[in-house]
């Protein structure tokens, strides 16, 4: 089901974040992003003279290089488009993310290594889908190493979200061992 109707309003402004996965021959994982915004007016801009209705203001990539363990092996930032000539100066300062996992954490471990005058903006928010996509991208190969390991290990999957919560329906027919609800012989 769409959205409700809208009330009365004039399009201004429009962000685009596409997200991919790829799994490479050599058994590691490439994730891309990349955010394009635009404006339905043209505006002035010092650095670029004006930028066009429908033009890119941002136009900026992301490619993060994963092992299974979801730890960063290589990164790759362009900054295509920007208000300001300078902004893709910035793009070697995410090679400091190069060894850090993307889990728990990883945000607030992103902010503090390229957080304010030692990132983009845009490129650090868009790391934030591209993580997610990482994890969409190896959930079935994590899934299935956690199944043939037998350790009985919790999937981490469980209570990210309402139906993966322990007293989920979709927990007892998926993962029952790890159940927690109603007739489970748990408590929660």
């Amino acid at each position: 089901m769409p959205l409700s109707p809208p009330a009365a309003r004039r399009h201004v402004h429009t962000r685009q974040i596409d997200c991919r996965g790829f799994q490479r021959d050599d058994g590691l994982w490439d994730i891309e992003a990349r955010i394009v915004d635009t404006k339905t007016y043209t505006f002035p801009n010092h650095d670029r003279g004006h930028i066009a209705a429908g033009e890119a203001l941002h136009d900026m990539w992301l490619r993060v290089t994963l092992d299974d363990d979801l730890v960063i092996r290589e990164i790759e930032a362009v900054t295509d488009a920007s208000p300001f000539s300078l902004c893709g100066e910035v793009t070697p300062n995410f090679q400091r993310l190069v060894g850090l996992s993307v889990g728990a954490g990883f945000t607030a471990r992103v902010k503090k290594t390229l957080g304010g005058a030692e990132g983009c903006t845009h490129l650090v928010e868009l790391l934030r889908p591209l993580a997610t996509t990482a994890y969409q991208t190896l959930h079935a190969r994590r899934e299935e190493k956690r199944k043939a390991a037998n350790t009985g290990e919790r999937p981490r999957i469980l209570d990210t979200c309402y139906a993966l919560r322990g007293e989920s329906p979709v927990v007892a027919r998926e993962w029952p061992e790890f159940y927690t609800g109603p007739d489970s012989g748990r408590k929660g």
